[in-house]
């Protein structure tokens, strides 16, 4: 799953979050988290802030059951480090990371690096990404932080409005490099909230859907995830569970 952008401000998103972590991760053996569970991360610095404790608690929960929990970072929480990966007893994954279930390998990744049209974003992606800047920037006071953040989340929703639809989503051509490079037949990505499977050839991929339960009372819910059995076949699923 992917693509939560969990905030104070969406309650039933997050609640319904919670739910999921209940009634479906629950039965797992594992549980992969592919970007963007949160809107944003300022620093594991933040722990102590409601929401991220309860999200802490109810992963720790999850993993102290016995579910493998495995965290790859996302645009919005590429910040994530050992001091929360510790505290919710998961395990951090570098991109792309190739999970082989019932002998078959599928390749993850969050899909922001794949935007390779977005020239703009690539850049900034290029910078952020970077342990020296990462430092300075963590090194700033917490509610410094918070505030630039907020400015760079300001700029993004205008830039959105302006960016093409070929311009946000992934490109073939970064897509074959992934498959080429990991040697994988499947693969899951999020970020572009646009869920759906593509055939490339004979080999598959599989978009994630974004979480949306707090938006206007005329439009649906969106939300969901995709399993992969003991068998390796691989399934999508709605908000309540039913296969899509």
């Amino acid at each position: 799953m992917s693509d939560l952008h969990l905030q104070e401000s969406h309650p039933r998103t997050a609640d319904a979050f919670f739910r999921f972590l209940a009634a479906h991760a629950a039965h797992a053996e594992q549980l992969y988290l592919l970007g963007d569970i949160f809107e944003y991360w300022a620093g594991d610095d933040d722990l102590d802030a409601p929401l991220n404790r309860r999200v802490v608690a109810a992963l720790r929960a999850l993993a102290d059951r016995g579910v493998r929990i495995f965290w790859m970072a996302g645009n919005r929480d590429f910040l994530v480090g050992q001091g929360f990966a510790a505290a919710a007893g998961l395990h951090l994954l570098d991109e792309p990371h190739v999970a082989t279930i019932a002998g078959q390998r599928i390749a993850l990744v969050h899909g922001d690096a794949e935007c390779t049209l977005d020239t703009k974003y690539m850049e900034f992606r290029a910078m952020v990404r970077d342990r020296n800047w990462q430092a300075q920037f963590l090194a700033m006071p917490l509610d410094k932080r918070k505030a630039i953040i907020a400015g760079l989340r300001e700029g993004s929703r205008e830039a959105h409005t302006t960016k093409s639809y070929a311009i946000m989503d992934v490109t073939p051509e970064a897509i074959e490099a992934v498959f080429d490079t990991t040697g994988a037949d499947v693969l899951i990505h999020g970020h572009t909230h646009r869920p759906a499977l593509h055939l490339h050839g004979q080999r598959r991929r599989y978009v994630l859907p974004d979480w949306e339960l707090d938006n206007r009372s005329d439009e649906p819910p969106r939300g969901g995830w995709i399993a992969v059995d003991e068998h390796g076949a691989v399934t999508r699923h709605a908000l309540d569970g039913s296969l899509l």
